[in-house]
């Protein structure tokens, strides 16, 4: 789809990450056509998906104007049947909170952290137009925090990092106690290397 002289695409892939498709969205400038663009990776929060930021941030006039890349992916797997992972909106479905989980119910399909950092970015590089050196993570609510956790876990991989209303010490908020028991374990001492830029 054109917009403001760039292509806004939604494309579908199947992960090894995740062990099932995934879908992300990408905003190309129309600078793509002359060399590589910075690309900055949008995570957004809980139940959102790909189309939560393409669809109401109106940020592709900007984009274009200063031949950025957008790339939004989902908010956790969606084709995947796990007992629980559609009870209520802030644990499974739509609510990966941009970890890998480790315990065995969840370990299979849920791996955002690997997913955002390797997986969709080697896709992203090779495939599009973008620089291999020029990139950076932001993100809201959910995707704050998740955007928050990258970026200091990997702080070679981005450039800089942007946070809108991040959950920001998600190990003491009921639902992020509810999603780290799920995903990681009781122990929350595990909670601590993985998922919390508080103690980061």
């Amino acid at each position: 789809e054109k917009v403001f002289g760039g292509v806004l695409s939604v494309l579908s892939h199947t992960s090894e990450v995740c062990a099932c498709p995934m879908t992300f969205a990408i905003y190309e400038p129309p600078q793509v056509a002359v060399q590589p663009v910075p690309v900055l990776y949008w995570l957004s929060g809980l139940t959102c998906t790909e189309q939560n930021f393409i669809t109401k941030a109106g940020a592709f006039r900007a984009a274009a104007a200063h031949g950025v890349a957008i790339v939004c992916p989902d908010t956790s797997p969606r084709e995947v049947t796990i007992e629980g992972a559609t009870d209520s909106w802030d644990f499974g479905l739509g609510a990966g909170f941009y970890v890998n989980a480790t315990q065995p119910k969840w370990a299979k399909h849920f791996n955002m952290d690997s997913y955002v950092t390797t997986e969709l970015r080697n896709i992203v590089e090779n495939n599009f137009n973008v620089s291999k050196e020029k990139r950076s993570i932001f993100g809201h609510s959910m995707g704050g925090h998740g955007a928050l956790v990258l970026f200091l876990r990997n702080p070679n991989l981005y450039q800089s990092v942007s946070a809108f209303s991040p959950i920001c010490n998600p190990s003491t908020a009921p639902w992020g106690i509810k999603a780290f028991t799920g995903y990681l374990g009781s122990d929350q001492n595990d909670w601590k290397v993985d998922t919390s830029h508080t103690h980061l």
